[in-house]
């Protein structure tokens, strides 16, 4: 297949936090990029709905919390700052039960020490969400009360299916979504859409959709909008996207693969050509008045806009695995990717920061439906970092070193490429708490450090795929590259957990000896008493010490 490439077309983005990134990207496939910001992120006019939450929260009065975006869990600890201490508000969350949508935020609790239940899979719109809520709690989701950090706008779908299921419901907005302060740029993409002056349009969130609607209404250019975009090729990144642009009449040509910016645009510049070329020619058949379809039927009161009667059908999407998908790769000589990878892991983050990095790089460069790293702890290879969500096995699955691929890779220290039937290989073994990843074809290298194997990376696809000479030289690099920096982060890791259980045993020690003191019992029954008290007020017995000391100390001062 062909190289990916826009051979010179017009590409319209409404990208806001991304910008740069996607300009590039664009370039780098031969485009000629237009990026136009729809939205800009602004701050609620009162917190006192987040406060609420947060104070339901320290009096145990929220069983699960739900995360919908990673800059939304930000957005709230910044918010309860202003009330509480930022490690009280952690600790409050590490003792509830966590559910996210998707991977960032996942990644951002994850920096901050907060573990995640469970996590909505791709392409992680409100229906993934709420049969995540339904296989992790099952029965017991009926009498749980759940809170639900939203971002930028009310999802009343989602709401709806919880509020259904759950015994109670709280809404916890942190931000919201705003027209830019200078419309003049979007004004012109409406005009530049209606009179065919872009080839290509990429929407990413649906919000895109609806400020683009906005203001199209607000030029009376709607029919116009819409007779426009019969000559456009419009791509929404996924369904969450699609849905809101069906809304409006707007139908998809198709999505990508994955809903992922790399795919987004990488499988763009793939088909946009030859669909462009196919709507063009359907348009000119088109009669100028616009089709039964197209015309409006109804006005949403909450914004003022006239939506259109949406368009039946199912949006194609592009297939998986696509033998031409290369993500960021395409276009990055030897200096920029050097840099590209080196910036990611010089931040001398924590441990799983690093690997969540590291795995996000690996997938940009090479076109995979899983990707895990283990990395070497004794004799045992430990799971600690996955692109999918696995939150319920990173940390505990472990493989033998010699045991399957992954463990004939840290034991021979060389890379193996399988382009076809990978479980009829006869150094594999599956998994059975990792159902999801049947796979044809895998790709797996050493993670080394001064000649020492000290992780494995491990990428899959469900499709047949033949890897490339250069994509198995270039992740054999990638884990030359990272090896010391991973073995780095995991023994500063391994370290501090080292010394906070040392300092958790002598606070612990100290506080057995206060009770022993006051309430003249043995070390035994102190033990037993620290540890119902943990349990029953649902905190760590370091806590518990931590409470008994300061107690002892106050009573000393009053003294």
């Amino acid at each position: 297949m062909a190289h990916a490439s826009f051979d010179g077309l017009r590409v319209l983005s409404l990208e806001s936090r991304r910008a740069k990134e996607v300009e590039k990207l664009i370039r780098t496939y031969q485009g000629e990029p237009f990026v136009v910001s729809a939205m800009r992120e602004v701050k609620l006019e009162s917190n006192t709905q987040a406060l609420r939450f947060a104070d339901s929260l320290m009096r145990g009065e929220v069983d699960v919390v739900l995360f919908l975006t990673g800059v939304g869990v930000r957005a709230l600890l910044e918010i309860t700052d202003t009330r509480y201490e930022r490690e009280t508000m952690l600790n409050a969350l590490r003792a509830t039960r966590i559910v996210t949508r998707g991977p960032k935020p996942e990644q951002a609790l994850r920096e901050v020490k907060v573990k995640v239940a469970a996590t909505a899979p791709e392409p992680a719109t409100w229906h993934e969400v709420i049969e995540t809520m339904d296989r992790t709690f099952g029965d017991e989701l009926g009498s749980l009360r759940v809170a639900v950090q939203e971002y930028g706008a009310t999802n009343p779908e989602l709401l709806a299916e919880l509020s259904v299921r759950c015994a109670s419901v709280i809404k916890v907005p942190v931000y919201q979504w705003a027209l830019p302060l200078d419309l003049k740029p979007l004004r012109e993409c409406v005009h530049g859409i209606a009179t065919s002056q872009v080839d290509i349009i990429l929407f990413t969130t649906a919000v895109q959709v609806i400020h683009l609607m906005v203001v199209a209404q607000e030029m009376n250019c709607i029919p116009d909008l819409m007779r426009g975009l019969r000559s456009v090729v419009v791509i929404s990144v996924g369904p969450t996207t699609t849905a809101e642009m069906l809304h409006y009449g707007i139908t998809p040509d198709f999505e990508p693969s994955r809903p992922k910016l790399g795919f987004l645009i990488n499988e763009a510049a793939q088909y946009g050509g030859a669909t462009l070329r196919q709507k063009r020619e359907r348009a000119s058949s088109l009669p100028f008045d616009l089709l039964p379809e197209e015309r409006p039927s109804e006005t949403v009161a909450e914004t003022g806009v006239t939506r259109i009667a949406p368009v039946r059908g199912a949006v194609k999407r592009v297939a998986e695995s696509t033998s031409t998908m290369a993500g960021f790769r395409d276009g990055l000589n030897s200096f920029e990717f050097l840099h590209e990878i080196s910036s990611r892991i010089a931040a001398a983050d924590p441990l799983h920061l690093v690997l969540d990095r590291v795995v996000e790089f690996v997938t940009t460069m090479i076109p995979c439906d899983s990707c895990f790293i283990y990395t070497l702890e004794g004799e045992k290879l430990v799971l600690r970092a996955s692109r999918n969500p696995h939150a319920d096995i990173i940390d505990r699955l472990d493989v033998e070193v010699g045991q399957g691929i992954t463990g004939w890779v840290a034991q021979h220290r060389e890379p193996v490429a399988i382009a076809a039937k990978a479980s009829d290989d006869p150094r594999f073994i599956p998994f059975r708490n990792v159902p999801e990843d049947k796979f044809e074809a895998m790709l797996c290298t050493p993670v080394l450090c001064a000649s020492r194997v000290v992780g494995v990376i491990n990428v899959q696809h469900r499709l047949t795929y033949r890897h490339s000479e250069v994509e198995v030289r270039l992740l054999s690099m990638i884990g030359f590259l990272v090896g010391a920096e991973i073995e780095r982060a995991r023994l500063e890791t391994e370290n501090s957990q080292l010394s906070d259980r040392l300092e958790t045993r002598k606070a612990v020690d100290r506080a057995k000896g206060v009770l022993q003191r006051d309430l003249q019992i043995d070390e035994s029954d102190a033990y037993r008493l620290m540890q119902k008290e943990s349990r029953q007020r649902r905190k760590s017995m370091r806590e518990i010490a931590e409470a008994i000391l300061l107690g002892d100390d106050l009573k000393k001062l009053k003294v």
